[in-house]
């Protein structure tokens, strides 16, 4: 159970066969242990009611008292360790209450308390089990051999004896164990499964092809490129098993609720009986003051917002998109203007040279020669366009770039310059740029001597599925803007292609930034972009979401949230998914509170017995539990798909997240240093994704020592030390490329 204050602090165990590891739980709801204590109790308290009612009253009584033993054997010990180290929670406060029914003489009412506590615990452990278990179905795509060529034979290893450098043999419909490049032949990939879209992709010679890619053309040779526990599916998994751990203001909300709300209940129930007595009947008062323990047991508010975030989060990674940590969920469910990139976003980024306009004699040849001779060493979507239409070329010399303008240097001793109209005078090609502009083309100038000698139109294809993205988010009640550096005829051309109103062309990534507070007017704003040119204004916005990011460490690292694949229809998907969820999130906050509210002041009063209100108490904890499973459910929008929810063998050695569902008031802590793969990817020799180890705090070496790391509730803790998310634990941060602060 996820203790309110300071409950158990479960061992995290390397062993893959541990059931705290989120693939090797219970995979069958009667496999679950507490609930297997459960039933025995149950089992054993009818057949002492029973005995009882054949009038062997002693032994029906003993019976009864064997099966509230048996019933608190899930939180008890538990409990009882933790007041060994003066921490308290829910299971103190359960234990308590069945100490005290017992004492009384209602050793059924004990029993019951027990059944129903630990019934409510079993759930929710096997709900956390099976959704970070569907996320690990992701790796089941792994196959469980690969055909390398070594020494000029073909032999069969499994994915974990994959070198560096390897070549994999892939034929038709196989998938691929890790990540790699293609060295020879052509084919169609199918990365349903990774990002969420259906539609194949072509791929030959030098393009990449990731882990659990399906080859759906010829037989290909792939040269592996990283590990296959460091591929880009492991990175999946550990980012969002890393994300599901982060808090957002739900769960600080119900973290600063239920930290002092457990010693506040005992100071309570000792008021009730204590007051009580010296008013009436001293035992009937003490009754009333552990019904009062058990009613005001924050029980579903310790639970109601992680569950959901893990559920949400998980379901996220299998439609293709990241979402990293609870915080990015909840702002990405209060978004309601977001704010779009044209290169690369709402356009294919594949631009093409569609006209050359020359002028005193210069030849178009001539002219892109020139062109691509300055951009040989840029990377630029625009740069690559010219290259790919001039061919192979000579690299300028002395070549410096003006940001946000253009470039000059030297082709051949002769000066150049090349750059958008406004910074060169296009002369008498002003009515030809005007006429391209308007086409939705991109136009750069070509100088020479202060004299300009062509116009180059690139143009970059508005992504088929843009308008139908634009229409859904306006259909969440989301205003949608379009920021880019192009000129504002090309903006507008495409604008209004897409079904985009607000425009706002010839930024510089700073502008863009700085536009961003203008265009929220105080509501929360998302930006879209590729992670790297966009960086500021994905840093400055209240969620930054970076699209196309499968492979791209850069804009994993700089967004909030980022879309796997290039199909635009996922940024609609995500954001109702999110919206969803955080409803869910508040549901479960506002039943939590309520229950507690209405319980107490009927239990203080007499108005309710132990027996109700144990049983209402734990039907509220399974409602919250049921409710916050909806959010594991994420409809694919027609055109997309899911990745598979079941799961299968795993065929590659992937360490799982040390961390499980915490308490809400101290996180757990390690019992010993490990060491595990993190998410932060790091760049080994010949540029290989690596995954560095995670150490945990091997000053916190033995038991109480790990315990009493918990600073929140041990008396000389310095919680303003403490990390937010976890003790002992140096977690990877993924932070936002700038420290720009947000828009208030």
């Amino acid at each position: 159970m996820a203790d309110a204050c300071c409950g158990p602090a479960p061992a995290k165990s390397t062993n893959p066969d541990s059931e705290t590891t989120p693939d090797h739980g219970p995979e069958r709801l009667w496999q679950v242990r507490e609930l297997q204590y459960a039933v025995i109790a149950a089992v054993l308290l009818g057949a002492g009611w029973l005995l009882g009612r054949s009038g062997a009253d002693t032994a029906g009584t003993a019976v009864e008292l064997v099966a509230a033993v048996v019933a608190a054997v899930s939180f008890v010990p538990g409990a009882v360790r933790n007041l060994r180290h003066r921490r308290i929670g829910v299971g103190t406060l359960m234990t308590i209450a069945a100490i005290g029914a017992v004492a009384l003489g209602q050793i059924p009412e004990a029993a019951m308390l027990g059944i129903l506590f630990s019934i409510a615990e079993g759930l929710e452990h096997y709900a956390v089990t099976r959704t970070r278990r569907g996320l690990r179905a992701l790796l089941s795509l792994v196959p469980p051999t690969a055909s390398v060529l070594r020494g000029g034979t073909e032999i069969t290893l499994a994915p974990d004896e994959l070198a560096l450098g390897d070549v994999m043999v892939l034929r038709p419909g196989e998938r691929a164990a890790t990540d790699g490049v293609i060295r020879s032949g052509r084919t169609s990939l199918d990365l349903s499964a990774i990002t969420g879209e259906s539609v194949p992709i072509e791929a030959g010679p030098g393009d990449e092809v990731h882990a659990g890619a399906i080859n759906g053309g010829g037989a290909i040779e792939v040269q592996v490129t990283a590990l296959a526990a460091d591929s880009s599916l492991a990175r999946i998994v550990h980012i969002v098993e890393e994300a599901q751990e982060r808090k957002g203001a739900g769960q600080r909300l119900a973290d600063k609720v239920a930290r002092p709300l457990v010693p506040a209940i005992m100071i309570l129930a000792a008021l009730v009986a204590g007051v009580g007595s010296l008013l009436g009947d001293p035992m009937l008062w003490i009754e009333r003051a552990l019904v009062v323990l058990v009613a005001a047991s924050p029980c579903a508010l310790a639970i109601a917002v992680p569950l959901t975030v893990v559920a949400a989060i998980g379901a996220s990674s299998r439609h293709g998109a990241l979402v990293k940590g609870g915080a990015a969920l909840e702002e990405l469910g209060r978004i309601r203007v977001v704010a779009l990139d044209k290169t690369g976003t709402l356009t294919r980024n594949t631009p093409q040279v569609i006209a050359v306009i020359t002028r005193h004699g210069v030849s178009e040849r001539a002219a892109l020669t020139a062109a691509a001779g300055l951009e040989a060493r840029s990377e630029h979507p625009l740069a690559q366009a010219i290259l790919t239409a001039a061919g192979d070329v000579t690299a300028a010399v002395d070549v410096t770039a003006v940001p946000g303008h253009g470039l000059h240097g030297t082709v051949d001793g002769t000066p150049l310059r090349l750059g958008k109209p406004g910074w060169i005078d296009p002369g008498d090609l002003t009515d030809q740029v005007d006429r391209l502009q308007g086409q939705g083309a991109t136009v750069v100038l070509l100088e020479r001597d202060t004299t300009v000698i062509a116009a180059i139109a690139v143009r970059d294809e508005l992504r088929p599925e843009a308008p139908e993205a634009v229409h859904r988010l306006r259909g969440l009640g989301i205003d949608v803007a379009m920021l880019t550096g192009d000129n504002h005829r090309t903006a507008q051309a495409l604008a209004a292609e897409a079904g985009i109103v607000t425009v706002h062309a010839e930024l510089l990534p700073e502008d863009k930034a700085a536009l961003l507070p203008t265009l929220a007017g105080g509501r929360k704003i998302a930006m879209v972009g590729d992670g790297v040119n966009d960086a500021p204004a994905l840093a400055t916005a209240d969620i930054g979401i970076a699209m196309g990011a499968m492979g791209t460490d850069v804009a994993i690292e700089t967004a909030d949230v980022a879309l796997m694949g290039e199909d635009l229809r996922h940024l609609p998907q995500v954001l109702a998914h999110a919206r969803r969820a955080r409803t869910i999130m508040l549901q479960n906050i506002g039943l939590s509170l309520a229950i507690i509210g209405v319980l107490i002041p009927l239990a203080a009063t007499g108005v309710l017995g132990l027996a109700t209100v144990v049983f209402i108490h734990e039907f509220a904890e399974v409602l919250v539990i049921g409710n916050a499973i909806r959010a594991a459910k994420a409809a694919a929008l027609p055109g997309l798909t899911s990745a598979p929810t079941t799961t299968g063998p795993l065929h590659v050695s992937v360490a799982p997240s040390v961390h499980v569902l915490g308490d809400a008031c101290c996180p757990p802590t390690p019992e010993r240093a490990v060491s595990i793969p993190t998410t932060t990817p790091q760049r080994a020799a010949g540029g290989t994704p690596t995954l560095l180890p995670l150490t945990l705090n091997p000053a916190a070496g033995t038991d109480q020592e790990a315990e009493e790391a918990c600073e929140c509730c041990h008396p000389t803790g310095d919680a303003a030390t403490r990390p937010s998310d976890t003790a002992g634990v140096d977690l990877p941060v993924w932070r936002r490329s700038s420290d720009a602060p947000r828009p208030q």
